[in-house]
């Protein structure tokens, strides 16, 4: 069962799959649109996410407080603005003290197999609404499941992609005895790539 208010979603507690947002009627035009391809862009300013870019993305957040036992004290529904391999920032009209520890679930794309994390409260903004600046930023500090890998592709999957393909065209990964060879060749090749090559891929450059 879920309570809507203000754009905010608070759930009961038990396990919810995470759906895409449906931006309300009025939503800021600095809140990404849900369903429309990430735009991928530079850091600046924000330590938290600096080393790496990030994707203005508008997805489903499932967040919650865990108390002692293991259950819930505490659960929301937000959107994300942005989303980094580092961490995310989502719009909110209510705060969390700073340093909070919260578990968080969401999917970058529907139909797509969940990342889930912990993450902790590390900066807030109290902009005006329409501005699309009022929420407050996360930082992941560990993931379940090897979840993150999804938010890697999110970044380098058209890249790897692009490069695994043309690799395995070569004489050489077809004269591999089987699938894995060819992968770890691949890996390989891809790493001597980065280190012969200027340039931070995770930038596109």
């Amino acid at each position: 069962m879920a309570v809507q208010r203000k754009g905010v979603t608070t759930v009961k507690a038990g396990t919810e799959t995470p759906r895409p947002f449906v931006p309300p009627v009025g939503t800021s035009r600095n809140v990404p649109v849900a369903g429309a391809a990430p735009r991928i862009e530079m850091n600046q300013g924000e330590p938290e996410h600096r080393h790496f870019p990030r994707a203005q993305l508008a997805t489903h957040f499932d967040l919650w407080v865990e108390d002692e036992g293991g259950g819930r004290r505490f659960s929301a529904g937000l959107t994300s603005v942005n989303v980094s391999v580092s961490g995310a920032f989502l719009a909110s009209t209510f705060f969390l003290p700073m340093g909070t520890v919260v578990r968080t679930r969401f999917a970058l794309e529907p139909g797509a197999a969940p990342v889930e994390a912990r993450a902790e409260i590390v900066r807030e903004e109290r902009g005006p609404e329409e501005e699309g600046r009022s929420g407050f930023a996360l930082r992941f500090l560990d993931f379940s499941g090897q979840t993150e890998v999804a938010l890697a592709r999110l970044f380098l999957g058209m890249r790897l992609r692009a490069f695994t393909e043309d690799y395995l065209k070569s004489s050489r990964a077809r004269s591999l005895p089987n699938e894995l060879e060819r992968v770890i060749d691949v890996m390989a090749a891809w790493e001597l790539l980065k280190a012969t090559t200027p340039g931070d891929p995770w930038r596109g450059e």
